[in-house]
């Protein structure tokens, strides 16, 4: 099938991460794939939450889209005095991806929150949430470490997600909205540099699929997710 901006089916979306997107935050950026627009920014306590073992870290998520980031105005989650049961999943998503990457003994009493909150929606945005919520996260360490507030680093390794489809009968990589709203089959993978799985959601729309095709749609998720992988290290330099 020919896709809608003319991409192969193991392509990415145009890629951006603008790092030091905000002044205040400890760690900021703009991720862009595509028309889906992305801001993460990592704040730092200096307290852990009451559930963490004395002298362990924490590494949590907050997750929202803006009223006009869709097609038609969506109302806010605290017009309606509570989260919406889609932000509280993606949220835990977050949260859960990106504390596989911290050593949160290293991170010491203290916890650090990413906030993703989506300017512009075209499909992907967990998956964008994830991959520039590292490397916000992976900002906000490095100046930890320059501080002196800890001794070492407690990135363990880098973490990044991305989606992945099955439309028309076709497998195709990093749904935008059009094709993500055709697709019979919609999977969401995060994995970091190691080629480890973290986390895989897939869901079937008016079909199931086969293991086989699951396989399939991981592997071309790790293909993408190895981009953006190189494309955080490229942004961050140093900072991991």
């Amino acid at each position: 099938m020919n896709r809608i901006d003319g991409r192969k089916e193991n392509e990415l979306r145009p890629v951006k991460m603008t790092t030091s997107f905000v002044d205040f935050a400890e760690g900021s950026v703009l991720i862009e794939c595509g028309k889906t627009k992305v801001l993460c920014c990592a704040s730092v306590e200096d307290r852990a939450p009451k559930h963490v073992p004395e002298g362990t870290g924490w590494v949590t998520a907050e997750y929202s889209m803006l009223p006009r980031a869709n097609r038609e105005r969506s109302r806010r989650d605290v017009s309606k005095l509570k989260l919406s049961p889609r932000s509280a999943e993606i949220q835990r998503l977050i949260g859960r991806s990106l504390r596989a990457a911290v050593d949160l003994a290293a991170l010491g009493d203290r916890t650090i929150t990413i906030d993703c909150d989506v300017l512009q929606g075209d499909g992907g945005t967990r998956t964008a949430s994830v991959t520039g919520g590292f490397a916000a996260l992976a900002i906000a360490c490095k100046k930890l470490v320059e501080s002196g507030a800890i001794e070492k680093n407690p990135i363990k390794n880098h973490v990044a997600a991305v989606s992945a489809g099955i439309v028309e009968d076709e497998l195709l990589l990093d749904l935008c909205y059009e094709e993500d709203s055709h697709a019979m089959v919609d999977l969401n993978c995060v994995m970091n540099e190691n080629g480890e799985l973290i986390e895989l959601q897939g869901t079937g729309e008016g079909r199931g699929f086969t293991v086989s095709e699951q396989r399939a749609l991981v592997d071309l998720c790790q293909g993408g997710i190895q981009e953006l992988i190189a494309k955080q290290k490229e942004i961050l330099g140093g900072n991991t």
